[in-house]
């Protein structure tokens, strides 16, 4: 037995974007079944009388909705802090239920496009998975689909007899492609669950359309209310399904970006027959981030000199992390051909000029030069903090009376170098200035500062806290002073003798 078609009514003004009429008295009984649940009827345009399209009533203002609701381990040089659309939208402001309101699902709305509202598939009682009566709005073409396209629609029943944009009543229009219609849909709802209607007869084209991106399709000759209602909820499901791998493609496609960005920023020691120890870590700023704009770098040289570097681009965003890379890369390169002190900075200078999106991008460098005995060391600042050695069991800055501008900051043409001697034994701490600008009492505190961490390594070293255990130890301390996640990029590099 066939089902019943409900009564069909005009779109309302709000929903199809068309002006609004003065309501007109209710059509008589047909002996049609009732409709669906939160259906009304309504006259359709004037100059029609007795034709109808069926839609579902706007929900009541009350209607509820659904409202949206690291360690310190790890390897030397791996960031530790690395990292969807939303849920589908809901139906409208949040009722008086409050805050019980929000755990009730938020009611399907489906769009009907479709230019013929006598051969409207619509049947009574349509329901989601809860019981729940799914909400239907209906349009004539692509243009009161757009006006209807808000966020609580969420699935797009098209037919796919609906002329392609430009085309004539007929379709005729030279266009070949019989599908060019759904492909519009598809551009204008990218994130909309969409299905295919069309007649029993054209199987090859439903399965057509299928592949070009609806969800699923359904025949008009063999539609009904439990068929129609299943499709809704599968196609809604399917598009949840497909922007999650699509997200979780996109995240991938960004882990492995990251992870080549990484290994520039965070590098592999050059030490081949050196008698040091290194060990370094590396915690970015931002949120979630997994890079930030700190650098640093190690490399021995033919004639046995060590040279080490740590360097910070001002900001931690991903423009700084890329001038960064370039600078640490830039400064391998240089220092493996031969070049240090002032020339080896103001070559660093002229790349930086050329590489960062503005003028106000600067970048602070402290470059160490340890003999081959190991015994001595050159040291360079340009504007950025001094090491700290750890010589007999005592921890104490390296001098940093001579300290030149930051690269990039001023047109300067000469920084100096310090003579330093470090002995037989000796731990040597570059860092960056996140490491000493967190605070102490929980955040609520003064900075923590050089003399601050001088003391903390200090006391470390007393507990007999050595290499990589020193440097975990010192973040983690840092951090627990700070009452969480500090707010600038730390890079800490330990050299030890």
């Amino acid at each position: 037995m066939p089902v019943p078609v409900p009564r069909q009514r005009a779109v309302p003004a709000v929903e199809c974007g068309r002006p609004e009429t003065e309501a007109t008295a209710e059509a008589p009984e047909t002996g049609a079944a009732a409709l669906a649940p939160g259906t009304e009827e309504t006259p359709d345009m004037p100059d029609t009388p007795g034709s109808l399209t069926a839609t579902t009533a706007p929900a009541a203002s009350g209607t509820p909705e659904t409202v949206g609701t690291t360690g310190d381990a790890g390897v030397v040089s791996t960031p530790e802090n690395a990292g969807a659309d939303g849920p589908l939208g809901a139906d409208g402001p949040l009722g008086v239920a409050g805050a019980s309101a929000a755990l009730v699902a938020p009611q399907l709305t489906l769009l009907l496009i479709q230019d013929d509202p006598s051969a409207t598939p619509l049947v009574p009682d349509l329901r989601d998975s809860a019981g729940q009566p799914i909400r239907v709005r209906a349009a004539r073409n692509l243009t009161e689909a757009e006006r209807l396209l808000t966020d609580d629609v969420h699935c797009i029943l098209l037919d796919l007899a609906l002329p392609a944009p430009g085309c004539g009543p007929d379709g005729a229009h030279g266009n070949e492609d019989e599908l060019d219609v759904l492909r519009h849909v598809l551009r204008l709802a990218p994130r909309h669950a969409v299905l295919a209607l069309t007649a029993s007869g054209d199987a090859d084209r439903a399965a057509e359309a299928v592949r070009v991106g609806a969800q699923d399709y359904l025949f008009r000759d063999e539609l009904d209310g439990r068929l129609l209602s299943r499709a809704i909820r599968y196609a809604v499901e399917r598009k949840r399904s497909d922007a999650a791998e699509r997200r979780l493609a996109e995240g991938r496609l960004r882990a492995q970006e990251n992870a080549r960005l990484e290994r520039g920023l965070l590098p592999t020691p050059l030490l081949d027959g050196a008698s040091l120890r290194f060990a370094a870590r590396y915690r970015p700023g931002r949120s979630r981030a997994l890079l930030g704009g700190d650098f640093y770098d190690v490399v021995r040289t033919p004639d046995g000199i060590v040279h080490a570097m740590i360097g910070d681009v001002c900001g931690h965003g991903p423009d700084e992390a890329a001038l960064g890379v370039e600078l640490r890369i830039a400064w391998r390169a240089l220092t493996l051909a031969g070049l240090c002190g002032d020339d080896l900075l103001r070559t660093l200078q002229e790349v930086l000029e050329h590489e960062r999106d503005g003028e106000e991008m600067f970048a602070t460098l402290c470059t160490v030069d340890i003999d081959a005995d190991g015994t001595r060391a050159r040291l360079c600042l340009a504007g950025h903090p001094a090491p700290l050695v750890v010589r007999d069991g005592r921890a104490e800055l390296l001098p940093y009376t001579e300290n030149g501008p930051a690269i990039g900051m001023l047109p300067w043409e000469s920084w100096p170098r310090m003579e330093v001697e470090l002995g037989a034994e000796w731990s040597l701490l570059l860092y960056t200035d996140g490491l000493i600008e967190g605070r102490v009492d929980d955040g609520r505190g003064e900075r923590l500062g050089q003399d601050g961490m001088v003391g903390m390594v200090r006391r470390l070293w007393g507990e007999g806290v050595r290499g990589e255990r020193l440097l975990r130890s010192a973040v983690r301390e840092v951090r627990e002073m700070n009452g969480g996640e500090l707010a600038d990029d730390v890079a800490v590099l330990l050299l030890e003798r």
